[in-house]
């Protein structure tokens, strides 16, 4: 029996179809799989994951809304920014991600920091560079938990997704490990200290660096 207001299993699997399409058009999108420029056509992309092109198109509204994707006469294409976009977005992340700095060291609980410590700790710890890299940048996605601000962590999501698409890899490099593991040091370090005003100024020369760093790039290709 179906009580009113809930969605009938019909609803539910199209939902879920949408939703499917979005995570795997999303992320092949933000891992370079579909470079900025790549014109995605619904009949094509939906033959090429096996789905009908309405879950698709759907996905592609969502997508465009995020920045993502842009209306082409034949479908959507993928965005191409230029480095003054970049730059315009690298600076919003800052202002968020400093305010985020902020508020963790103001709100965070002692779960929240028990968790940053651990990913941290990993993070150094772990002998392959990549996995390093990945539990930092996990590292970051705890501190916004621990800043309880929902409104701002959906903001960072949308601007990380189209940042990661031009993510530089000086950024991700081996090379740029210590100095990431210098900085979130000394962002956790006031964090734990409930010091809001030293994470945020540490978190805004965090990312500033790392803006430079994908600007370089950009302008070196």
């Amino acid at each position: 029996m179906v009580m009113p207001g809930m969605p009938c299993a019909e609803e539910r699997t199209a939902v879920e179809r949408e939703s499917s399409a979005y995570k795997q058009l999303r992320e092949r999108i933000t891992s370079g799989v579909y470079l900025p420029g790549t014109m995605l056509v619904p009949a094509a992309i939906g033959a090429e994951l096996g789905l009908s092109r309405t879950p698709v198109r759907e996905a592609m509204q969502r997508l465009d809304y995020e920045g993502l994707v842009v209306q082409a006469p034949r479908g959507y294409r993928v965005r191409e920014r230029t480095a003054e976009e970049v730059l315009e977005i690298c600076e919003a992340r800052i202002a968020l991600e400093s305010a985020i700095a902020y508020s963790a060291a103001s709100r965070h609980t002692e779960l929240d920091l028990a968790r940053l410590t651990r990913l941290f700790e990993q993070a150094v710890e772990s002998p392959d560079p990549g996995t390093s890299l990945a539990l930092h940048n996990e590292w970051h996605g705890a501190l916004r938990s621990a800043a309880h601000n929902q409104t701002i962590t959906e903001l960072m999501d949308r601007l990380d997704a189209q940042l990661r698409v031009y993510d530089a890899k000086e950024a991700r490099a081996e090379s740029n490990l210590q100095q990431i593991e210098t900085e979130h040091r000394d962002i956790l370090t006031a964090v734990r200290a409930g010091d809001a005003e030293q994470a945020r100024l540490l978190m805004i020369a965090h990312q500033s660096r790392t803006r430079d760093l994908r600007i370089a790039a950009m302008a070196r290709r």
